[in-house]
């Protein structure tokens, strides 16, 4: 697997300005014409239409290497379920959040018992690669029991 490396040869503007300018416009919710206001307000005159530009040059590799944060042993994963209704009938939305507020992962389910639990924490192992240090969760006792068959080296 090679790493792609963002080339900012033959550009007016230096590399920090241009990775800035891309990731206000594609981390944040911010339009172009936005971004060169902000960009405008510290000084730096760049149109939109460049900024559009690069987004379409480096915007898929950076975003690429924003989302490629290898999980770590001292995450800290926040687990919690919340009831929906499709169809008009009762489903659980179960979620697992890292620290920073990013959404690991997400499984509907008819059921709120340890099965469900366990199978959300099965497909978080598996996405994540490695358990994390803390899990954080309500009361549930499902969670509990889960962990216990899944992740004994989790913190609960």
């Amino acid at each position: 697997m090679s790493s792609t490396t963002i080339s900012y040869k033959n550009h007016r503007f230096p590399p920090q300005i241009i990775s800035h300018a891309v990731w206000l416009y594609f981390r944040l919710p911010f339009s172009l014409r936005l971004v060169e206001e902000m960009l405008l307000e510290r000084g730096i005159v760049v149109s939109y239409e460049t900024i559009r530009r690069w987004g379409r040059k480096i915007g898929a590799a950076y975003a690429k290497r924003l989302r490629r944060k290898k999980p770590s042993r001292k995450d800290i994963c926040h687990l919690d379920e919340v009831v929906i209704s499709i169809g008009g009938r009762k489903h659980w939305l179960w979620r697992a959040v890292d620290q920073d507020g990013d959404v690991l992962d997400e499984i509907v389910q008819t059921r709120r018992d340890t099965k469900a639990a366990k199978r959300l924490l099965v497909r978080l192992l598996k996405k994540q690669g490695l358990s994390p240090k803390r899990i954080i969760t309500d009361k549930q006792r499902s969670y509990d029991a889960a962990k216990r068959d899944v992740m004994l080296g989790a913190e609960h």
